[in-house]
């Protein structure tokens, strides 16, 4: 499924018929998690060699890898750095009104040099990093008031320090 830079956004679903990527993924995990050979790379249904590619790319692969092994769809688009509010909006998974507030706000920066506003791909990726961060800070003072205040009973706790852990990981 060869795709152009401007073509539309396409949606990877678990299927039976995934095998291969199941595979894949026991075959890394059965070599340590690191590829064959010292660099990674793209080699075709016939054997044929195929291009290397860097580590950076080779983790996108074993992250998708493992997210449709998991049962979860993945959806592959091209972004270019510079997104229209629209972009920006369904990337944040928001509105694009709500967007325009968030700009507004000045809660992302963002470039007009016309009539539309144009917001940078590194700047919505940043607002999202502070959002997560800031999402994870008050469940932990969810937590936290609820343990203080003698809401929190055991196996609560338990999946508090595991989550807690489970962030800390990250």
């Amino acid at each position: 499924m060869a795709q152009t830079a401007a073509a539309a956004p396409s949606a990877l679903l678990p299927s039976a018929e995934q095998a291969e990527v199941i595979d894949f993924i026991e075959s890394l995990r059965a070599r340590g998690g690191t590829p064959a050979e010292p660099s990674a790379r793209i080699v075709s249904a016939d054997g044929t060699r195929g291009v290397v590619i860097p580590e950076s790319m080779f983790q996108i692969l074993v992250d998708v890898a493992e997210a449709l092994k998991a049962g979860l769809a993945v959806t592959v688009a091209p972004r270019h750095l510079a997104l229209s509010t629209q972009e920006a909006a369904d990337l944040l998974q928001i509105s694009r009104t709500t967007l325009v507030r968030l700009l507004e706000s000045g809660a992302i920066p963002f470039d007009k040099p016309s009539r539309h506003r144009r917001v940078r791909l590194e700047d919505v990726l940043e607002y999202m990093k502070r959002q997560r961060a800031a999402a994870a800070q008050a469940l932990d003072d969810m937590v936290a008031d609820a343990e203080r205040l003698g809401m929190y009973d055991v196996a609560g706790e338990e999946i508090a320090d595991a989550l807690k852990h489970a962030r800390r990981a990250r």
